[in-house]
């Protein structure tokens, strides 16, 4: 048995986030980020016999979450892949274009966070890694040792949004002088001696962390990646439901879903009698962004940042 299995995961915006799919029973669907699947088997009660459900992800837990919902359920498939590659995975299976709805629930999982083993969390002592799959690319460790002043600087402002930046990555050049960093502990105490504005019921390592870890995942640009390929695997009049957990993530989500829903009609001469299609608004924004209620964050605090925003592909 897995040895994390019993790591705690609450879905967030669960029935909302499904609700604002308007799930049709024969329907074809991709749920992008499966994690524990809380998303993928409300959606799976809610399609019929003919109804398919494709999950995304890259995390190996998750996939062995996926792989036993897969064997119950035979509507159900998924893969080992970023939801960057959606149209890839689309293209070889003959769904492109024909997609009912795309979820994406980005961020990191509970179970990610809470086990120590994983690298994510500040105050559970673990190794240095934070990657979603372990087996690809390199461990917040291993890019510490040879990362320079300024581009750890970089990281913590850019993907951290982490004002003492400069003074953090300066205190990490030093204290690697000494010895390499392998533990979470470890950097967040250095992190948090480095920052000399502590807020009140925050850890002072919170943003250098999440910087890193968007970082070593390419986050954003998954994202964005992912965004326009979910847009093109939609049938018309299908859905498009992406939760955000920062401010980062939600703007990215915000401008991608504006611009379609503008179009490019202002790019083209004013007397032009016909628009062209790729000019025309591709996205319907459906409704205000929505957020958890009080009753969710009172029951799992982590919801407290999530924003839902929902658009309907036009063409």
């Amino acid at each position: 048995m897995n040895p994390n299995s019993e790591l705690a995961h609450v879905t967030v915006l669960l029935d909302e986030a499904v609700d604002a799919l308007e799930v049709r029973p024969d329907g074809r669907y991709m749920d992008g980020t499966f994690g524990r699947g809380g998303h993928s088997r409300l959606l799976l009660r809610r399609l019929g016999p003919e109804g398919r459900l494709l999950g995304f992800d890259k995390d190996p837990q998750a996939i062995e979450t996926g792989e036993t919902l897969a064997a119950e359920d035979g509507r159900f498939v998924i893969v080992q892949r970023s939801f960057a590659e959606l149209a890839d995975e689309a293209r070889q299976r003959g769904w492109m274009g024909t997609v009912s709805g795309v979820l994406l629930d980005l961020g990191v999982s509970s179970p990610q966070l809470d086990d120590p083993l994983r690298g994510f969390s500040f105050t559970h002592d673990g190794p240095l890694d934070m990657r979603m799959d372990p087996s690809r690319g390199v461990s917040v460790a291993e890019w510490l040792a040879g990362a320079s002043e300024d581009e750890i600087t970089h990281v913590l402002q850019t993907y951290g949004e982490e004002r003492f930046a400069r003074r953090m990555a300066r205190a990490v050049i030093q204290r690697r002088a000494e010895r390499p960093f392998e533990r979470t502990t470890d950097l967040s105490a250095v992190l948090a001696q480095a920052n000399p504005a502590w807020e009140k019921g925050k850890n002072p390592a919170t943003r250098a962390f999440q910087g890193l870890r968007i970082f070593i995942n390419d986050e954003l640009g998954d994202l964005e990646r992912g965004l326009e390929a979910a847009l093109d695997v939609l049938d018309v009049g299908g859905r498009l439901a992406v939760i955000s957990f920062h401010s980062l993530e939600d703007r990215i989500v915000k401008q991608f879903m504006r611009r379609h829903a503008k179009g490019e009609a202002d790019k083209l001469p004013r007397d032009l009698p016909i628009i062209p299609p790729a000019f025309q608004p591709r996205l319907k924004l459906l409704g205000k962004p929505r957020y958890a209620s009080a009753d969710e964050v009172k029951g799992n605090p982590r919801a407290r940042s999530a924003v839902m925003r929902v658009a309907e592909k036009l063409a």
